[in-house]
């Protein structure tokens, strides 16, 4: 099937551009925070008398959020998907407008932004990253829509009858991996760890979110990577491994570590 085409800037008005994936981010967080503010006003979802932090708080990590997804987003690109460049060309790392963000370095940067938030303002930090766990998929999944859009990080050929024909990946039918991402890391994630959240009180035991979603993605992304073309400057690694799925796997093992320890404490 043809690429749908649809323009990467949303408005343009003179040298300003409102492009998709800004938007994705812009509007990512802040539902993200939207739905931390609801699970903070609701306190039968937490362990004790009221929860851990306030909804003001949640609103005020919305900088917090920005701040360690680009910072830690850009430098996880940089060290871990095309260090040789960067180390000819500096100050192309500050270049962030022309893209190379990587997932696993933003949550690196949003797990030390909640650290520091947490001990700042004095709550728990487990309980703090258990809401910010829950509301993150929101964001992945808008974020892997604009990725479609902008017609990059395509998946590989494939003779199915859904396969795309992105306009930079060559003549041949490609899988819509962003899609399959958008799918497994956002919505059936999110909808997962609702169901933990709202059904079975899984934010009474501090830790079970968050190492369900490490968990979780971690299983989501290295899926996804079997349908995902591996970055040309990369390519396949030993064994026929992606990046993705390296950088994938201590997620697994973090996320079992925290549920274990979780459920241990709540015993």
């Amino acid at each position: 099937m043809p690429f749908p085409n649809i323009d990467p800037v949303l408005i343009q008005i003179g040298p300003l551009a409102i492009r998709w994936y800004a938007l994705a981010y812009v509007f990512g967080i802040w539902f993200g925070i939207l739905y931390m503010m609801r699970l903070a006003e609701r306190a039968k979802l937490w362990k004790g008398e009221k929860p851990p932090f306030t909804a003001d708080q949640a609103s005020e990590f919305f900088l917090w959020t920005v701040l360690g997804i680009i910072l830690g987003g850009r430098l996880g690109y940089v060290l871990f998907y095309n260090l040789p460049y960067y180390s000819e060309n500096p100050l192309k790392i500050f270049a962030i407008w022309q893209g190379g963000m990587a997932f696993h370095g933003g949550l690196a940067g949003v797990i030390v932004a909640v650290l520091l938030f947490a001990r700042r303002h004095r709550v728990a930090f487990l309980s703090f990253a258990d809401a910010c766990a829950a509301a993150t998929p929101i964001g992945l999944c808008l974020g892997r829509i604009a990725n479609f859009i902008n017609g990059e990080l395509w998946g590989r050929p494939t003779d199915m009858a859904w396969g795309v024909v992105f306009p930079r990946g060559g003549d041949m039918p490609r899988h819509p991996s962003q899609l399959y991402e958008a799918f497994l890391e956002g919505l059936l994630l999110f909808l997962l760890l609702r169901l933990l959240t709202h059904r079975f009180g899984a934010l009474k035991r501090p830790g079970l979110v968050a190492g369900v979603f490490l968990s979780g993605y971690g299983a989501a992304r290295i899926l996804a990577e079997f349908f995902r073309e591996p970055d040309r400057q990369i390519g396949f690694l030993i064994g026929g491994l992606t990046m993705g799925m390296l950088l994938s796997l201590p997620l697994i093992l973090a996320g079992a570590l925290m549920i274990a320890h979780a459920r241990r404490a709540a015993s």
